[in-house]
């Protein structure tokens, strides 16, 4: 996402009271040059819309733990149904094909040690099942 300008609503500035001279006659302020450094200082509201952005970026690791999990289960009930597919002698194109999607991406890091290993382990079966059947 790319974001064009600001939308203005941070620049805006509060207006200066006009003051009343003594004698009667109205007369306008002076600009500070205070007020005018000030405007073009940075706008917080871009750092913290820059921290947002950021944040959205990093990846909770229980959401990763999670889909680690969901993938490991859906190459284990692809390795079921191959399995009851062998006992039955009904093997077909598309058993592999889902067994060969299934181990698609068993071996990425979770942060867990204990569940890298399982998923590695995983990894290995549906790889010596697809290669039992000739598929790459």
């Amino acid at each position: 996402m790319r974001i064009y300008g600001t939308n203005g609503a941070a620049l805006a500035a509060a207006p200066k009271t006009a003051r009343r001279a003594a004698s009667g006659a109205f007369s306008l302020n002076e600009p500070d040059d205070a007020a005018r450094a000030g405007a073009a200082a940075p706008l917080r509201a871009v750092a913290s819309l820059e921290a947002l952005i950021a944040l959205q970026g990093v990846e909770d690791p229980l959401a990763r733990r999670r889909r680690a999990v969901a993938r490991g289960r859906t190459a284990l009930d692809a390795l079921d149904a191959l399995k009851l597919g062998l006992l039955d002698g009904t093997v077909d194109a598309a058993t592999l094909a889902r067994l060969k999607r299934a181990g698609q991406g068993l071996t990425e890091a979770t942060g867990d040690a204990l569940l890298d290993a399982v998923m590695r382990e995983i990894d290995l079966r549906v790889a010596v099942e697809l290669a039992k059947a000739g598929i790459d």
